[in-house]
Parts: C-alpha cells; structure tokens; sequence
C-alpha cells in the first residue's frame, strides 16, 4: 500500500496513472469502443462466410439453369410468368 501511494505521488506515476486512465476510459480507441469493434468484426466475417456459400449455391442453380432447356422454360414460366403466343394465362391468388 505504502508503495502504492509513493507511486502516486512520483509525477511519473502520476502521469502515467493519468496517461492509462485516458487510453482506457476517455480516448476515441478505449477498450469499450474496441470490444464492440470486435463483436462488430465476428458478425461481419460470419455474413462474409453466410454470402460466399449462398454465391456459390447460387452459380451451380444457373449452371444447371443455362444447361437444361426444359428446366430454364419452367423457371420462366414459374417466375416471370411467360407463356408461348398460343396460350392463355392464368394466374390464381390465394387470399
């Protein structure tokens, strides 16, 4: 204790008492913005991860689009709603 206080009273450990107490509490980069940037970083690098599978799932449905004929007019059909000029269209809502 008494150790203590003679630190305290040394202007270089009051400095430096001054200088931790600044880094940890009142700076721009103190250790509660850091943590948060952490936390911030993990979600950012799982989302990277989350979107570079769904990319590659992605490409392999548009491989598989592009290289069955049969496959590409359903998905027209199902999703956009075209239909050859002898055709009628119907398109039924559920409430």
């Amino acid at each position: 204790m008494k150790k203590l206080l003679k630190l305290g009273g040394n202007f270089y450990g009051l400095v430096t008492l001054f200088f931790l107490a600044w880094m940890i509490f009142i700076d721009s980069n103190n250790v509660v913005n850091q943590f948060k940037l952490s936390q911030k970083l993990g979600q950012l690098e799982d989302q990277k991860e989350f979107y570079k599978e769904r990319k590659v799932k992605i490409k392999a449905e548009r491989e598989e689009l592009m290289s069955n004929p049969e496959l590409l007019e359903k998905f027209a059909r199902e999703k956009y709603l075209m239909k050859k000029e002898t055709e009628d269209l119907y398109v039924v809502v559920k409430k």
